[in-house]
């Protein structure tokens, strides 16, 4: 076999998942950077909220980059990995929490990347993108 089926997140998709959470950072009173990628960390959507911490861009960034190229979380990983994570991605990759794989019967399309709150509000902002396409966060 030399090919499988696949499924992608569209910019439609990716613009559902924006405004989900766009609607618990308004919702919880954090303005935050909202960054939606596809499985292959490729930039779909992105907003910077008004009031967000603007350095936070980047790390909303890495958040969906390394929970889209890992297919897990950011924020779980062995403390002992996170420096050697950096190095070996020149910085594009993160274990802070707030990065969600996207996943859609039981296929990873994509991820999110939250920043500007602490961990546990990027993540669950994170969470309220997923919720606005019945996506997971895990492939079970």
């Amino acid at each position: 076999m030399t090919t499988k089926p696949a499924l992608k997140l569209t910019h439609e998709g990716a613009l559902k998942v924006l405004s989900g959470a766009i609607a618990k950072a308004q919702e919880i009173g954090v303005p935050q950077n909202i960054t939606v990628v596809d499985d292959g960390g490729n930039l779909l959507a992105f907003v910077r909220m008004d009031g967000a911490k603007f350095l936070s861009i980047e790390t909303s960034k890495s958040k969906a980059l390394s929970a889209a190229s890992h297919r897990v979380p950011t924020g779980g990983m062995n403390p002992s990995m996170e420096i050697k994570l950096a190095i070996a991605s020149g910085g594009r990759l993160t274990n802070a929490e707030g990065g969600l794989p996207i996943f859609i019967d039981s296929h990873c399309v994509g991820a999110i990347g939250v920043g500007s709150g602490t961990g546990a509000q990027d993540v669950e902002v994170a969470r309220g993108g997923l919720a606005a396409i019945d996506a997971r966060e895990t492939a079970s």
